[in-house]
């Protein structure tokens, strides 16, 4: 979904190419690094947007001893799904690092709506890890496994909290405007 947003998001600003995107992409990242992203993916999503009516093909470049250039166009279609998309990636979302293209385009979505997002998901996180720190773990180790049942506790407690105070960073960030 991410590479997804982030072609429509390149569209919103100029008509492209897939070739040109993969050249923009590999500059920050090598694209085979990208979860798993192949050049061939990337002109994939670029057909599936187009089946969808998300974008459409505006003209063909031909040069001289170089493949065809099919440049093309953001559709109005594709307008209105993209905060949809963008709204969808925040759901779905486990961790900041996978909100990354979301936070990159804040300004295609509301900014109230994806506070509220994220608001959810720590008001989850929260209930989740208040039910659990309630069990005893005593009853789930074995004798002799105490200091393995402290060391993992510790170290869920301290994942729990950093990310309930990132994503309580990233709403004040976001609601300042900051990002």
């Amino acid at each position: 979904m991410a590479i997804q947003i982030f072609i429509l998001t390149k569209l919103m600003e100029e008509n492209n190419y897939p070739y040109k995107l993969k050249k923009q992409i590999s500059v920050l990242q090598p694209l085979d690094t990208i979860n798993g992203l192949t050049e061939s993916k990337l002109y994939y999503h670029f057909e599936s947007l187009a089946k969808q009516g998300f974008i459409e093909a505006k003209e063909i470049i031909k040069e001289e001893h170089r493949p065809d250039k099919q440049v093309f166009a953001i559709t109005e279609k594709g307008r209105e799904v993209l905060p949809k998309k963008i709204y969808k990636l925040f759901e779905n979302a486990d961790t900041i690092g996978s909100m990354v293209i979301g936070l990159a385009n804040m300004k295609y979505v509301d900014r109230d709506k994806v506070i509220g997002i994220l608001e959810k998901k720590v008001y989850e996180i929260k209930t989740t890890w208040d039910k659990m720190s309630k069990f005893d773990r005593k009853h789930f180790m074995e004798p002799g496994q105490e200091v393995l049942t402290d060391f993992i506790g510790d170290y869920a407690n301290y994942r729990i909290n950093s990310s309930i105070q990132y994503f309580e960073r990233l709403i004040n960030h976001i609601k300042k405007e900051e990002i």
